[in-house]
């Protein structure tokens, strides 16, 4: 007799259960389905069941950035388990009688609603990198025909330069060129250029981008290099988004320095400010055989500021009186910021290269600070001050930032109409303003992004922190600073850039607006990718 395999009881109990969840399943997503916009409805399954609708998601940070100043609230957000989920996403789109606009959310540091899609989806990048979706970060060397033998990090798009930096450092390893802020996204900062004190030497983030993995506006998953695919990855690098959604970037890496010789020197004198900061910027590589510094910067300081403000603790507090003194008597005081790096080969000799660096600079005297610290600690300077905000309840509120390159020629001029005459008479400015010089020879004219036609030029940023009832005065302080440079003729370019019109954007982009438009048709000619910049949807 042959025996009989009967299901058990326990069998029967956990059917019922699966059979009674996939019908709720079902029932939330025929109500889903029931109210989705009709430029969602063609989405397939597995694309559909990774978007959220509910007002929690719509409400949430998907609708918010750094600025604190705009808020659009999507259609739906997007969790994506793959970045073959991403692609899904932008096909159905694209394929679509109506294309619904898509933009991807890393940190969301923008602060004027860059990263948005109002009646759109937002692809949620932050959660894609928390479940461990994407890339990750991979070290690992390769020959290259142009550049030879070289490390690099494969890194996914979501992922933060923080962790960038903690993963290569275990293979004594790191990349060259930084932002101020570490916890941004890889994506995010190559969209737009990523630049910092190492800028004038080793040249923006996008310079150090080898490779690029990119999901197109039409969906189609690319990979590109300065030889395979150029357009769209010279399009991609500085292009705000407008070409592709970055899901993996191969990044060049050195040797890790160990620690940092970290220096600041005050000024009265803005014309002998800016002429030390550019002789040190002109030593990219050996001088009399000592290397030139790693990071410059730049700062103004004001009555009404702190000595010391969120991106860095640095004078003594017993120098504060001294310091205040000089502010109270010249009204603007500029901080020249250097570093240089070391590791135990180079020790004995780092202080004897700074002062030949250094040598014969017309600050202040007697007015010197210098710091010996981690790389690590140097590189992640502003984490410390972000957490006290966060702590104070200072951190989430409007950010009314300006952040502008000036060509060298026309910088005492704006120091003068700008720092010396609108800041002064306003008397509102109470962030962190930085000026400092970059070489134009670093950048790569080939990718998207837009700067001054002079061999130097400078990045002045106004990073405003305000109250919700008073962050209006500062933008208008913003409008009037590009109207008095409008006014003088003075040829800035927006970095991080915020235009309402066709007309700006044309004027911003210059001889490379052509070129712009036409990738824009060839790798997204429905329009479909990041709304927020306002480029083609005005």
């Amino acid at each position: 007799m042959v025996a009989e395999n009967h299901p058990s009881p326990t069998y029967f109990i956990l059917l019922l259960i699966t059979i009674t969840r996939l019908i709720s399943t079902v029932g939330k997503t025929s109500q889903w389905k029931a109210v989705l916009p009709a430029e969602l409805a063609g989405v397939d399954e597995d694309v559909f069941d990774k978007l959220r609708g509910d007002s929690e998601a719509l409400q949430g940070r998907a609708s918010k950035d750094y600025g604190n100043i705009a808020r659009e609230v999507p259609l739906a957000v997007f969790h994506p388990a793959s970045a073959q989920d991403i692609a899904r996403l932008i096909k159905a789109s694209y394929r679509g009688a109506v294309p619904f606009k898509v933009a991807a959310r890393g940190q969301g540091h923008s602060t004027r609603g860059q990263a948005m899609a109002r009646g759109g989806v937002v692809v949620d990048m932050a959660g894609f990198r928390e479940r461990g979706s994407g890339v990750g970060i991979r070290v690992g060397n390769t020959v290259d025909p142009s550049v030879g033998y070289f490390h690099y990090a494969d890194v996914g798009g979501e992922q933060l330069w923080i962790d960038v930096l903690h993963a290569t450092l275990e293979h004594g390893l790191a990349p060259l060129s930084w932002t101020d802020y570490l916890y941004l996204t890889v994506g995010g900062t190559l969209s737009n250029a990523g630049i910092s004190g190492q800028t004038f030497r080793y040249g923006p983030q996008i310079s150090t981008v080898r490779e690029l993995d990119v999901i197109t506006g039409k969906g189609e998953s690319v990979t590109c290099s300065s030889q395979t695919n150029s357009e769209l990855f010279h399009g991609v690098l500085g292009g705000l988004g407008q070409f592709g959604i970055i899901t993996r970037a191969r990044i060049a890496l050195a040797p890790a320095p160990k620690r940092v010789k970290w220096v600041r020197l005050l000024y009265s004198d803005f014309s002998a400010f800016t002429k030390d900061q550019e002789q040190l910027i002109s030593i990219t590589g050996r001088k009399q055989n000592i290397i030139g510094l790693d990071y410059v910067e730049g700062s103004l300081l004001m009555h009404q500021g702190p000595i010391n403000n969120w991106r860095s603790s640095f004078f003594p507090l017993a120098d504060h009186g001294r310091i205040i003194s000089q502010v109270t008597q010249h009204r603007v005081l500029y901080c020249l910021e250097v570093a240089k790096y070391y590791d135990g080969q180079s020790e004995n000799n780092v202080d004897k290269e700074l002062q030949v660096l250094l040598h014969g600079l017309s600050y202040i005297p007697g007015f010197y600070y210098e710091k010996d610290v981690s790389y690590v600690e140097f590189l992640n300077r502003v984490r410390s001050g972000e957490l006290k905000l966060q702590s104070q309840g200072l951190w989430d509120v409007p950010h009314p930032w300006l952040n502008l390159f000036i060509p060298k020629s026309q910088i005492m001029d704006f120091d003068s109409g700008v720092f010396k005459n609108i800041i002064l008479k306003r008397n509102i400015t109470t962030g962190p303003v930085l000026v400092y010089p970059m070489n134009r020879n670093k950048w790569d004219n080939r990718m998207s992004a837009s700067i001054p036609d002079e061999d130097i030029f400078y990045t002045v940023g106004f990073l405003h922190s305000s109250g919700f009832d008073n962050w209006k005065e500062y933008d208008t302080q913003n409008k009037e600073i590009v109207q008095f440079c409008n006014d003088a003729g003075i040829k800035i370019k927006q970095y991080l850039p915020h235009y309402r019109t066709q007309e700006d954007w044309t004027n911003h982009f210059g001889p490379k607006w052509r070129t712009f438009v036409e990738r824009k048709h060839q790798f997204d000619p429905r329009m479909i990718l990041s709304p927020g910049q306002r480029i083609f949807n005005n």
